[in-house]
């Protein structure tokens, strides 16, 4: 704990800014449980983010308040702060302005869309690196390859400050050009990777001689969080999936398969997590095919409550299309619980197929209600596959070790 370290190692770590599209999120726990590991191991951290939390500040629990009072949000200046604060950088440093927009115009693509998009980025860029510079602040990390991470790379390029990366994917694999990716990897001082998958498809995109920059630093959730359920011994089966509505998660593919399930008798339910837009697409699969009594759309929960819905499961499904590493997975996987989840991007080197979980080729109906068939009918598999779970995320995908692998990291980067 930060209280037990010496002073001393807490002033020889460093300082650093992290940059996030969204802080607090309900949907991204882990930038707040990593933000507060760092300070606990002794770093000073200090949050910047382009939106302000996505929950009012009644809310937000205790911990996620406090960060909220702390951050720094860029959408919510109002015009007049936001015009005072860049007549300030131009009068007194034009040669940041000059190198900024010198950065943005080399975004330029003949799209005049993608070029407003570039001089919006520059603006939250300058004001980002004003904050910087008020708290002394020489190195930003980001979250994401996206439009955070842009704006994140013209304020290091306008204020030379160094910046760093994590890369979850799969977003930034699918839009390289539209997110600079190749620009991003070259400026960069240093990225971290959630996976192996993720280094690969990023060494695709960057020149040889910058692979050396690219560390495989992988994420976990916490085991004495996440602790071992009670095995429940009921006539129906209850499943759970955590995730946004989104068609990129395969919930259509579970909602198939579970429907497939039911018309050969099987007693199960299924407890979706998570809102998003796909919301009535799928109530309309469900209405159609009568299963309404099968299936719980519970919307968005927050980490208590997820976990408490987690502790009634005698399954995990995740049938995802693209993926990361999926944190609901390592959650689930902790607690025990026997999952099924696709074989794509960093997910086999989270579950190794029947060893860990069950892993099915990603859009197959009939490969997803065989496996979830296989943990129905046999109790003795769900308990196997879910201890040999909690050892995988002990020994892998363990959140504290974790983090000192992060800090060990940070710490030899910055050097």
């Amino acid at each position: 704990m930060l209280a037990n370290l010496p002073a001393d190692l807490k002033s020889q770590r460093p300082r650093i800014a992290y940059l996030l599209s969204q802080y607090p999120a309900i949907s991204h726990t882990f930038f707040l449980k990593e933000i507060l590991g760092l300070k606990q191991l002794g770093f000073q951290v200090e949050t910047a983010s382009i939106n302000p939390p996505d929950r009012s500040a009644s809310l937000l629990p205790a911990a996620e308040k406090l960060e909220s009072e702390q951050t720094y949000y860029l959408k919510t200046l109002g015009f007049g702060k936001i015009l005072t604060t860049l007549c300030r950088i131009l009068l007194r440093d034009p040669m940041v302005c000059l190198r900024g927009l010198r950065a943005a115009l080399a975004l330029f693509r003949w799209d005049i869309r993608g070029e407003l998009y570039a001089l919006f980025y520059l603006v939250e860029a300058l004001l980002l690196g004003e904050w910087m510079r008020c708290r002394n602040l020489q190195h930003l990390h980001v979250h994401f390859g996206g439009p955070v991470s842009t704006v994140g790379m013209l304020a290091s390029q306008a204020w030379s400050f160094s910046y760093s990366l994590t890369i979850h994917g799969p977003e930034e694999f699918y839009e390289v050009e539209e997110f600079y990716l190749p620009q991003k990897i070259e400026h960069a001082r240093f990225i971290f990777c959630i996976s192996n998958f993720c280094r690969s498809q990023l060494m695709k995109y960057a020149d040889p001689d910058h692979w050396d920059k690219l560390r495989v630093i992988r994420l976990g959730v916490d085991p004495q969080e996440f602790t071992p359920i009670t095995a429940h011994s009921t006539e129906q089966v209850r499943i759970v999936c955590v995730g946004r509505l989104v068609p990129a998660k395969g919930q259509l593919i579970l909602l198939q398969a579970l429907n497939k399930l039911i018309s050969q008798g099987r007693e199960i339910h299924l407890t979706f997590i998570g809102h998003g837009p796909d919301r009535e697409h799928l109530q309309q699969f469900v209405d159609r095919h009568a299963i309404g009594a099968h299936v719980t759309f519970c919307g968005a929960l927050n980490h208590d409550q997820t976990r408490q819905r987690l502790k009634e499961a005698n399954i995990f499904a995740l049938a995802s299309f693209a993926e990361g590493v999926p944190v609901a997975l390592m959650e689930a996987m902790a607690m025990e619980i026997p999952c099924v989840s696709t074989s794509i991007a960093g997910i086999p080197e989270l579950i190794r197929d029947k060893v860990d979980g069950l892993l099915v080729p990603a859009s197959s109906v009939e490969a997803l209600t065989d496996a979830l068939d296989q943990l129905i009918a046999d109790e003795a598999l769900r308990k196997r596959l879910g201890a040999s779970a909690r050892v995988r995320i002990l020994n892998c995908y363990n959140l504290p070790r974790n983090l000192q692998l992060l800090a060990a990291a940070f710490e030899q980067c910055l050097a």
